[in-house]
Protein backbone atom coordinates (compact mmCIF):
# COMPACT_ATOMS: atom_id res chain seq x y z
CA UNK A 1 0.00 0.00 0.00
CA UNK A 2 1.21 3.19 -0.87
CA UNK A 3 2.01 6.10 1.67
CA UNK A 4 -0.32 8.43 2.51
CA UNK A 5 1.68 11.87 3.19
CA UNK A 6 5.30 10.69 2.94
CA UNK A 7 6.88 10.20 -0.57
CA UNK A 8 10.73 9.58 -1.89
CA UNK A 9 11.77 12.63 0.08
CA UNK A 10 9.46 13.34 2.92
CA UNK A 11 6.38 15.42 2.55
CA UNK A 12 6.01 17.68 0.00
CA UNK A 13 3.32 19.99 -1.56
CA UNK A 14 1.25 23.62 -2.26
CA UNK A 15 1.25 25.56 0.53
CA UNK A 16 -2.48 25.55 2.39
CA UNK A 17 -3.56 22.68 0.69
CA UNK A 18 -3.13 19.05 0.84
CA UNK A 19 -0.57 17.86 3.28
CA UNK A 20 0.87 21.30 3.42
CA UNK A 21 -1.02 23.63 5.91
CA UNK A 22 -0.14 24.57 9.48
CA UNK A 23 -2.07 22.29 10.91
CA UNK A 24 -0.88 19.32 9.18
CA UNK A 25 2.67 20.57 9.98
CA UNK A 26 1.86 20.83 13.95
CA UNK A 27 0.26 16.67 13.83
CA UNK A 28 3.50 15.82 12.24
CA UNK A 29 5.80 17.96 14.71
CA UNK A 30 3.74 15.77 17.39
CA UNK A 31 3.60 12.36 15.62
CA UNK A 32 7.42 12.66 15.02
CA UNK A 33 8.16 14.07 18.70
CA UNK A 34 5.90 11.21 20.05
CA UNK A 35 7.97 8.73 18.34
CA UNK A 36 11.57 9.82 19.30
CA UNK A 37 10.31 10.52 23.12
CA UNK A 38 12.47 7.56 24.50
CA UNK A 39 14.15 8.04 27.87
CA UNK A 40 13.88 10.61 30.46
CA UNK A 41 15.80 12.97 29.39
CA UNK A 42 15.15 16.57 27.84
CA UNK A 43 14.18 15.95 24.04
CA UNK A 44 15.25 18.36 21.27
CA UNK A 45 14.71 18.73 17.78
CA UNK A 46 16.50 21.31 15.36
CA UNK A 47 14.30 22.87 13.05
CA UNK A 48 15.76 24.90 9.49
CA UNK A 49 13.92 26.05 6.33
CA UNK A 50 14.80 27.66 3.00
CA UNK A 51 13.76 31.16 2.12
CA UNK A 52 10.30 30.52 1.47
CA UNK A 53 7.60 32.96 2.62
CA UNK A 54 5.14 30.23 3.99
CA UNK A 55 8.42 28.30 5.98
CA UNK A 56 7.39 31.12 8.51
CA UNK A 57 3.91 29.27 8.92
CA UNK A 58 5.14 25.83 8.97
CA UNK A 59 7.69 26.73 11.49
CA UNK A 60 5.72 28.54 13.78
CA UNK A 61 3.12 25.39 13.51
CA UNK A 62 5.82 23.09 14.18
CA UNK A 63 7.39 24.54 16.92
CA UNK A 64 3.44 24.58 18.55
CA UNK A 65 3.27 20.78 17.86
CA UNK A 66 6.59 19.99 18.96
CA UNK A 67 6.40 21.62 22.33
CA UNK A 68 2.93 19.94 23.11
CA UNK A 69 4.57 17.28 23.06
CA UNK A 70 7.55 17.83 25.33
CA UNK A 71 10.15 18.43 22.91
CA UNK A 72 12.41 21.37 23.20
CA UNK A 73 12.79 23.06 20.13
CA UNK A 74 16.70 25.04 18.28
CA UNK A 75 15.51 26.98 15.51
CA UNK A 76 18.44 28.14 13.08
CA UNK A 77 16.72 29.95 10.51
CA UNK A 78 17.58 29.91 6.61
CA UNK A 79 20.17 27.07 6.40
CA UNK A 80 20.66 24.14 3.65
CA UNK A 81 19.30 20.87 4.42
CA UNK A 82 22.56 19.08 4.94
CA UNK A 83 23.38 21.64 7.30
CA UNK A 84 20.25 20.73 9.52
CA UNK A 85 22.16 17.03 9.58
CA UNK A 86 24.92 18.21 10.85
CA UNK A 87 23.83 20.00 13.78
CA UNK A 88 21.17 17.25 14.55
CA UNK A 89 24.44 15.23 14.79
CA UNK A 90 26.46 17.57 16.26
CA UNK A 91 24.27 18.78 19.22
CA UNK A 92 22.75 15.34 20.03
CA UNK A 93 19.14 16.48 19.06
CA UNK A 94 16.73 13.39 18.88
CA UNK A 95 15.74 14.44 15.57
CA UNK A 96 16.11 16.83 13.04
CA UNK A 97 13.41 18.68 10.93
CA UNK A 98 14.23 20.69 7.18
CA UNK A 99 11.19 22.66 6.13
CA UNK A 100 11.69 23.08 2.21
CA UNK A 101 10.32 22.04 -1.13
CA UNK A 102 13.78 21.70 -2.48
CA UNK A 103 13.81 22.97 -6.40
CA UNK A 104 10.03 23.44 -6.30
CA UNK A 105 8.66 27.14 -6.86
CA UNK A 106 8.10 29.18 -3.88
CA UNK A 107 4.37 28.11 -3.48
CA UNK A 108 5.65 24.53 -2.55
CA UNK A 109 6.44 23.66 0.59
CA UNK A 110 7.84 20.25 2.61
CA UNK A 111 9.08 18.89 5.52
CA UNK A 112 12.10 16.48 5.93
CA UNK A 113 12.96 14.62 8.60
CA UNK A 114 16.00 13.12 10.20
CA UNK A 115 17.22 10.83 12.60
CA UNK A 116 19.52 11.31 15.91
CA UNK A 117 22.52 10.06 13.67
CA UNK A 118 21.70 12.78 11.00
CA UNK A 119 20.41 10.43 8.17
CA UNK A 120 16.92 10.67 6.89
CA UNK A 121 14.71 8.81 8.31
CA UNK A 122 14.06 4.84 7.48
CA UNK A 123 10.78 3.62 5.31
CA UNK A 124 9.45 2.00 8.30
CA UNK A 125 9.71 4.96 11.15
CA UNK A 126 8.00 7.24 8.58
CA UNK A 127 5.63 4.74 7.87
CA UNK A 128 4.93 5.02 12.24
CA UNK A 129 5.08 8.70 11.89
CA UNK A 130 2.20 8.58 9.21
CA UNK A 131 -0.09 6.31 11.15
CA UNK A 132 0.49 8.71 13.95
CA UNK A 133 -0.65 11.00 12.39
CA UNK A 134 -4.35 10.62 12.32
CA UNK A 135 -3.95 9.85 15.93
CA UNK A 136 -4.45 12.01 19.05
CA UNK A 137 -1.06 12.81 20.01
CA UNK A 138 0.15 12.41 23.72
CA UNK A 139 0.24 15.65 25.16
CA UNK A 140 2.49 16.58 27.81
CA UNK A 141 0.99 18.30 31.03
CA UNK A 142 1.78 22.15 31.42
CA UNK A 143 4.81 21.76 33.27
CA UNK A 144 6.09 19.70 30.58
CA UNK A 145 5.58 22.12 27.75
CA UNK A 146 8.97 22.43 25.46
CA UNK A 147 11.03 25.45 25.34
CA UNK A 148 11.74 27.06 21.71
CA UNK A 149 15.16 29.55 21.33
CA UNK A 150 16.74 30.67 17.95
CA UNK A 151 20.52 30.06 17.79
CA UNK A 152 22.77 32.76 15.95
CA UNK A 153 26.35 30.50 15.15
CA UNK A 154 24.34 28.05 13.18
CA UNK A 155 26.11 29.19 10.23
CA UNK A 156 29.56 29.60 11.03
CA UNK A 157 29.39 26.16 12.44
CA UNK A 158 28.09 24.56 8.84
CA UNK A 159 30.62 26.91 6.83
CA UNK A 160 33.56 25.35 9.46
CA UNK A 161 32.28 21.93 8.98
CA UNK A 162 32.03 22.11 4.73
CA UNK A 163 35.45 23.54 4.70
CA UNK A 164 36.49 20.29 6.15
CA UNK A 165 36.13 18.52 3.07
CA UNK A 166 39.61 19.27 1.18
CA UNK A 167 42.87 18.83 3.10
CA UNK A 168 44.06 22.06 4.81
CA UNK A 169 46.96 23.34 2.67
CA UNK A 170 44.08 23.19 -0.23
CA UNK A 171 43.66 27.17 -1.43
CA UNK A 172 41.10 28.11 -4.22
CA UNK A 173 43.56 31.70 -4.66
CA UNK A 174 43.28 32.67 -8.02
CA UNK A 175 40.07 30.70 -9.34
CA UNK A 176 37.24 32.99 -10.01
CA UNK A 177 33.95 31.53 -9.01
CA UNK A 178 30.45 32.45 -9.47
CA UNK A 179 27.74 31.36 -7.18
CA UNK A 180 24.20 30.61 -8.06
CA UNK A 181 21.87 29.97 -4.68
CA UNK A 182 18.95 30.03 -6.40
CA UNK A 183 18.23 32.69 -3.49
CA UNK A 184 17.35 29.85 -1.00
CA UNK A 185 18.67 28.30 2.21
CA UNK A 186 22.46 28.71 0.88
CA UNK A 187 22.50 32.34 0.01
CA UNK A 188 24.66 33.20 2.75
CA UNK A 189 26.75 30.32 3.41
CA UNK A 190 28.09 28.97 0.19
CA UNK A 191 29.52 32.48 -1.16
CA UNK A 192 31.32 32.19 2.10
CA UNK A 193 32.87 29.52 2.61
CA UNK A 194 34.29 29.31 -1.06
CA UNK A 195 35.43 32.98 -0.54
CA UNK A 196 37.07 32.00 3.13
CA UNK A 197 39.43 29.42 1.09
CA UNK A 198 40.82 32.21 -1.11
CA UNK A 199 38.55 32.45 -4.07
CA UNK A 200 36.94 35.61 -6.11
CA UNK A 201 33.50 34.87 -5.89
CA UNK A 202 30.87 36.36 -7.74
CA UNK A 203 27.30 35.83 -6.47
CA UNK A 204 23.73 35.07 -8.65
CA UNK A 205 20.55 34.33 -6.22
CA UNK A 206 21.71 35.67 -2.86
CA UNK A 207 18.72 37.73 -2.87
CA UNK A 208 15.84 36.32 -1.35
CA UNK A 209 12.55 37.73 -0.38
CA UNK A 210 10.29 34.79 0.13
CA UNK A 211 8.75 34.27 -3.14
CA UNK A 212 11.76 34.27 -5.16
CA UNK A 213 13.52 31.24 -4.51
CA UNK A 214 14.46 28.97 -7.77
CA UNK A 215 12.87 31.74 -10.01
CA UNK A 216 15.15 32.02 -13.16
CA UNK A 217 17.75 30.92 -10.80
CA UNK A 218 19.56 27.56 -9.22
CA UNK A 219 20.60 24.14 -10.20
CA UNK A 220 17.31 23.82 -12.57
CA UNK A 221 17.60 26.92 -14.26
CA UNK A 222 20.67 27.47 -15.64
CA UNK A 223 20.83 30.38 -17.36
CA UNK A 224 21.89 33.26 -15.62
CA UNK A 225 24.57 31.43 -13.99
CA UNK A 226 26.08 30.48 -17.24
CA UNK A 227 25.60 34.16 -18.58
CA UNK A 228 27.65 35.24 -15.25
CA UNK A 229 30.23 32.99 -16.21
CA UNK A 230 30.95 34.14 -19.58
CA UNK A 231 30.43 37.27 -18.82
CA UNK A 232 32.88 37.95 -15.72
CA UNK A 233 35.11 35.63 -17.55
CA UNK A 234 35.23 33.41 -14.53
CA UNK A 235 36.68 29.69 -14.22
CA UNK A 236 33.93 27.91 -12.99
CA UNK A 237 30.00 28.52 -12.02
CA UNK A 238 28.47 26.48 -9.04
CA UNK A 239 24.94 26.51 -9.25
CA UNK A 240 22.73 25.00 -5.95
CA UNK A 241 19.04 24.83 -5.30
CA UNK A 242 16.96 26.21 -2.75
CA UNK A 243 18.22 23.43 -0.05
CA UNK A 244 21.73 23.79 -1.32
CA UNK A 245 21.34 19.90 -1.57
CA UNK A 246 22.31 19.39 -4.92
CA UNK A 247 24.54 20.80 -7.20
CA UNK A 248 25.36 21.43 -11.21
CA UNK A 249 28.66 22.66 -12.46
CA UNK A 250 29.16 24.89 -15.14
CA UNK A 251 32.77 25.47 -16.79
CA UNK A 252 34.26 28.40 -18.48
CA UNK A 253 32.65 27.68 -21.66
CA UNK A 254 28.89 27.86 -20.17
CA UNK A 255 29.03 24.19 -20.65
CA UNK A 256 26.47 22.19 -18.27
CA UNK A 257 28.56 19.41 -16.07
CA UNK A 258 25.60 17.19 -14.60
CA UNK A 259 25.80 15.25 -11.51
CA UNK A 260 27.08 12.21 -13.56
CA UNK A 261 30.02 14.08 -14.69
CA UNK A 262 30.52 15.46 -11.15
CA UNK A 263 30.88 11.72 -9.67
CA UNK A 264 32.93 10.59 -12.26
CA UNK A 265 35.60 13.74 -11.74
CA UNK A 266 35.01 12.81 -7.47
CA UNK A 267 34.95 9.25 -7.51
CA UNK A 268 38.36 8.81 -10.28
CA UNK A 269 40.44 11.57 -8.13
CA UNK A 270 39.45 9.67 -4.98
CA UNK A 271 40.40 5.97 -6.23
CA UNK A 272 43.84 7.66 -7.20
CA UNK A 273 44.40 8.51 -3.61
CA UNK A 274 43.19 5.38 -2.31
CA UNK A 275 40.03 7.75 -1.01
CA UNK A 276 37.52 5.61 -2.40
CA UNK A 277 35.55 2.84 -0.38
CA UNK A 278 33.43 0.11 -2.22
CA UNK A 279 35.05 -0.54 -5.28
CA UNK A 280 33.24 2.09 -7.25
CA UNK A 281 30.42 4.64 -7.28
CA UNK A 282 26.64 4.31 -6.13
CA UNK A 283 23.77 6.32 -8.32
CA UNK A 284 20.38 5.85 -9.92
CA UNK A 285 18.90 4.25 -13.04
CA UNK A 286 18.71 7.40 -14.62
CA UNK A 287 22.50 7.83 -14.57
CA UNK A 288 24.11 7.99 -18.46
CA UNK A 289 25.07 4.84 -19.59
CA UNK A 290 28.60 6.48 -20.33
CA UNK A 291 28.89 6.76 -16.79
CA UNK A 292 28.58 3.11 -15.94
CA UNK A 293 31.62 2.59 -18.98
CA UNK A 294 33.90 5.03 -17.58
CA UNK A 295 34.28 3.63 -14.29
CA UNK A 296 34.37 0.09 -15.71
CA UNK A 297 37.26 0.95 -17.81
CA UNK A 298 38.70 2.33 -14.24
CA UNK A 299 38.27 -1.08 -12.77
CA UNK A 300 35.43 0.45 -10.93
CA UNK A 301 31.87 -0.15 -10.62
CA UNK A 302 28.91 1.50 -11.26
CA UNK A 303 25.81 0.18 -8.55
CA UNK A 304 22.05 1.36 -9.61
CA UNK A 305 19.04 2.08 -7.39
CA UNK A 306 15.22 3.50 -7.92
CA UNK A 307 15.77 7.34 -8.39
CA UNK A 308 15.78 9.27 -5.01
CA UNK A 309 18.70 9.98 -2.91
CA UNK A 310 17.04 8.08 0.00
CA UNK A 311 17.71 4.28 -2.22
CA UNK A 312 21.02 5.69 -2.94
CA UNK A 313 22.15 6.10 0.46
CA UNK A 314 20.60 3.08 1.29
CA UNK A 315 22.84 0.95 -0.77
CA UNK A 316 25.98 2.83 -0.09
CA UNK A 317 25.40 2.23 3.83
CA UNK A 318 24.72 -1.33 2.88
CA UNK A 319 27.74 -1.94 0.55
CA UNK A 320 30.03 0.04 2.45
CA UNK A 321 30.45 3.35 -0.57
CA UNK A 322 31.50 6.66 0.35
CA UNK A 323 30.65 8.33 -3.21
CA UNK A 324 27.14 7.98 -4.43
CA UNK A 325 24.70 10.50 -6.06
CA UNK A 326 22.04 11.21 -8.85
CA UNK A 327 22.35 12.65 -12.60
CA UNK A 328 20.34 15.57 -10.94
CA UNK A 329 22.95 16.56 -8.87
CA UNK A 330 22.43 15.16 -5.53
CA UNK A 331 25.98 14.28 -4.28
CA UNK A 332 26.35 12.10 -1.52
CA UNK A 333 29.68 12.18 -0.18
CA UNK A 334 29.44 10.16 3.30
CA UNK A 335 33.55 10.83 4.50
CA UNK A 336 31.73 14.76 4.69
CA UNK A 337 27.88 14.30 5.08
CA UNK A 338 24.96 12.25 6.13
CA UNK A 339 23.05 13.67 2.93
CA UNK A 340 23.76 14.95 -0.41
CA UNK A 341 25.19 18.39 0.16
CA UNK A 342 25.54 20.48 -2.76
CA UNK A 343 28.39 22.75 -1.16
CA UNK A 344 30.51 20.03 0.29
CA UNK A 345 30.40 18.77 -3.54
CA UNK A 346 31.47 22.25 -5.15
CA UNK A 347 34.49 22.41 -2.88
CA UNK A 348 35.72 18.76 -4.00
CA UNK A 349 35.03 19.70 -7.77
CA UNK A 350 37.29 23.12 -6.87
CA UNK A 351 39.59 21.89 -5.32
CA UNK A 352 40.39 19.10 -7.86
CA UNK A 353 40.72 22.26 -10.28
CA UNK A 354 43.08 23.43 -8.20
CA UNK A 355 45.20 20.17 -7.90
CA UNK A 356 44.64 19.30 -11.54
CA UNK A 357 46.09 22.76 -13.13
CA UNK A 358 43.81 21.92 -15.76
CA UNK A 359 40.48 24.41 -16.91
CA UNK A 360 37.32 23.32 -16.05
CA UNK A 361 36.16 22.33 -19.43
CA UNK A 362 39.27 20.18 -20.05
CA UNK A 363 38.31 17.94 -16.58
CA UNK A 364 35.06 18.00 -15.93
CA UNK A 365 34.19 16.67 -19.36
CA UNK A 366 35.46 13.17 -17.97
CA UNK A 367 33.10 10.67 -20.36
CA UNK A 368 31.22 11.25 -23.78
CA UNK A 369 27.31 11.14 -22.71
CA UNK A 370 25.60 8.50 -24.48
CA UNK A 371 22.41 9.84 -26.21
CA UNK A 372 19.80 9.75 -23.16
CA UNK A 373 15.78 11.19 -23.71
CA UNK A 374 13.33 11.41 -21.13
CA UNK A 375 9.78 12.00 -21.91
CA UNK A 376 6.79 12.26 -19.78
CA UNK A 377 3.42 11.04 -20.56
CA UNK A 378 0.32 12.24 -18.00
CA UNK A 379 -2.40 9.83 -17.57
CA UNK A 380 -6.18 10.51 -15.86
CA UNK A 381 -6.38 7.38 -14.22
CA UNK A 382 -5.83 3.10 -13.82
CA UNK A 383 -2.50 2.02 -14.39
CA UNK A 384 -0.99 2.46 -17.47
CA UNK A 385 1.82 0.14 -17.15
CA UNK A 386 -0.31 -2.71 -16.68
CA UNK A 387 -1.96 -2.71 -20.18
CA UNK A 388 -0.89 -4.99 -22.31
CA UNK A 389 -0.61 -3.32 -25.04
CA UNK A 390 1.76 -0.75 -23.36
CA UNK A 391 3.87 -3.99 -22.10
CA UNK A 392 4.39 -5.46 -25.15
CA UNK A 393 5.06 -1.73 -26.73
CA UNK A 394 8.16 -1.87 -23.69
CA UNK A 395 9.10 -5.00 -24.66
CA UNK A 396 9.86 -4.48 -28.52
CA UNK A 397 11.40 -1.23 -27.25
CA UNK A 398 13.58 -3.30 -25.20
CA UNK A 399 14.60 -6.08 -28.10
CA UNK A 400 15.11 -2.81 -30.26
CA UNK A 401 18.03 -1.32 -27.90
CA UNK A 402 19.49 -4.69 -27.48
CA UNK A 403 22.51 -4.67 -25.39
CA UNK A 404 24.02 -1.36 -26.46
CA UNK A 405 21.13 0.42 -24.46
CA UNK A 406 18.67 0.75 -21.93
CA UNK A 407 14.76 1.52 -21.33
CA UNK A 408 13.58 2.69 -17.64
CA UNK A 409 10.32 3.20 -17.13
CA UNK A 410 8.87 4.06 -13.57
CA UNK A 411 5.53 5.94 -12.82
CA UNK A 412 6.18 9.35 -10.73
CA UNK A 413 6.48 9.09 -7.25
CA UNK A 414 4.59 12.99 -6.63
CA UNK A 415 2.20 13.07 -10.17
CA UNK A 416 -0.14 11.17 -12.25
CA UNK A 417 3.04 10.85 -14.84
CA UNK A 418 4.69 7.75 -16.12
CA UNK A 419 8.50 8.79 -16.81
CA UNK A 420 10.01 7.15 -20.29
CA UNK A 421 13.69 7.25 -20.85
CA UNK A 422 15.68 5.48 -23.29
CA UNK A 423 19.66 5.63 -24.02
CA UNK A 424 22.02 3.69 -26.21
CA UNK A 425 24.89 3.93 -28.64
CA UNK A 426 22.14 4.92 -31.77
CA UNK A 427 20.25 8.16 -30.81
CA UNK A 428 17.40 7.70 -33.31
CA UNK A 429 17.11 4.22 -32.34
CA UNK A 430 16.82 5.41 -28.75
CA UNK A 431 14.03 8.34 -29.70
CA UNK A 432 12.04 5.52 -31.68
CA UNK A 433 12.20 3.29 -28.45
CA UNK A 434 10.79 6.22 -26.44
CA UNK A 435 8.20 7.19 -28.89
CA UNK A 436 7.28 3.60 -29.28
CA UNK A 437 6.23 3.54 -25.38
CA UNK A 438 4.76 7.13 -24.91
CA UNK A 439 2.69 6.09 -27.99
CA UNK A 440 1.47 3.24 -26.04
CA UNK A 441 1.01 4.70 -22.86
CA UNK A 442 -0.68 7.37 -24.30
CA UNK A 443 -3.25 5.39 -26.28
CA UNK A 444 -4.09 3.73 -22.49
CA UNK A 445 -3.85 6.83 -20.36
Amino acid sequence: MGRKFFGTDGIRGRTNSGPMTATMAMRVAQAAGNHFRRGDHRHRVVIGKDTRLSGYMIESAMVAGFTSVGVDVIMTGPLPTPAVSLLTREMRADLGVMISASHNPYEDNGIKLFGPDGFKLSDDTEAAIEDAIDSQPELVPPEEIGRARRIEDSRGRYIHAVKQAVSDETRFDGLKVVVDCANGAAYQVAPSAIWELGAEVITVGVDPNGTNINAGVGSTSLDAVKEKVLETHADIGIALDGDADRLIVIDEKGETVDGDQIMAVIASRMAEKGQLRGGGVVATVMSNLGLERYLEGRGLTLERTKVGDRYVLGRMKSGGFNVGGEQSGHMILLDYATTGDGTVAALRVLASLVHSGQRASELLHAFERVPQILKNVRYEKGRPLDDEHVKQAIADAESALGRSGRLVIRPSGTEPVIRVMAEGDDASEVERAVDSVCDAVKAVA
